[in-house]
């Protein structure tokens, strides 16, 4: 009695082999695009002046540089904690305003709720928001509110909408509609549908987007204020022109804490709200 084709034995050749097949073997298209990828890489290199040579040079110069932030100058504290101080606030405003404004847009771009002439013109907003950096954007606000925290504020608050909408968005167009269904057999008003069939189902993640967000805004505050949108990248900025490279070493190590300890929070946000779910 012959063996089934599908049987493993010690001599059996995997299901759908043929003899002289290499499994798992990569197909031609997949090779070919490796190949071209690489090419336009070292074209690409070659057209950027990207050489080992300015590699070494950047290396010597970083060494030299690092050795003139040590040790750090933490005396200025006051000009560092007013600048630590005001991207908190930028980052938490921003955080508010952004992701109030992305919990309707995410409801209202959400194709397994809305009609298309709804959704495609929201997901279009949301799309814009999410297309420039937000440095280019505070760059805009600068420009036409001026110097100082709104400006950040207001860049920071676009780039959360654009983020954090589209996330939402497809939170949203995941949940089952079952739920929206049986709320809807009720009698329920649209808002109670979204109270009760749409909410529960996404809540667990709007509450790490929102986190993420917030732990986003705070470093990029950072960045916004270089161009004179308010917080510690100003102050940032004002010291590398002094070239007081200690002082520089000093706010990067608060922005680092910050950031560390903006974590840990937004970790502990988290547990407790799955453990008071459960």
């Amino acid at each position: 009695m012959t063996e089934p084709s599908g049987h493993s034995g010690p001599g059996a050749r995997p299901f759908g082999a043929t003899i002289g097949s290499r499994p798992f073997r990569a197909s031609a298209g997949i090779r070919a695009i490796a190949i071209a990828l690489f090419v336009y890489a070292v074209y690409a290199a070659s057209r950027l002046d990207f050489t080992w040579e300015r590699f070494q040079t950047g290396l010597g110069t970083g060494a030299r540089f690092l050795s003139r932030m040590f040790p750090p100058d933490f005396e200025r504290w006051d000009v560092l904690l007013k600048g630590i101080g005001e991207s908190l606030q930028m980052a938490v405003l921003a955080s508010v305003i952004g992701i109030g404004l992305s919990l309707p847009l995410g409801v209202l771009g959400a194709r397994n709720l809305m009609p298309p002439w709804v959704t495609w013109p929201v997901r279009a907003l949301v799309s814009l928001c999410r297309a420039l950096h937000p440095v280019i954007v505070a760059i805009l606000f600068v420009k036409a509110v001026g110097f100082g925290a709104l400006a950040g504020i207001l860049a920071l608050a676009v780039a959360s909408v654009g983020f954090v909408g589209k996330l939402f968005t497809e939170a949203i167009e995941e949940i089952s509609m079952k739920q929206v269904e049986a709320v809807r057999a009720t009698g329920a008003s649209f808002f109670n549908v979204i109270t009760f069939g749409v909410v529960p189902q996404v809540i667990g993640r709007f509450v790490g987007f929102s986190t993420y967000q917030l732990d986003s805004n705070l470093r990029n505050s950072t960045m916004v204020g270089i161009v004179g949108a308010g917080g510690v990248g100003g102050t940032l900025f004002s010291a590398f022109q002094r070239f007081d490279y200690d002082f520089v070493l000093a706010i990067l190590i608060t922005i680092i804490v910050i950031i560390m300890i903006g974590e840990v929070l937004a970790q502990l946000v988290r547990s407790v709200y799955i453990e008071d779910r459960r």
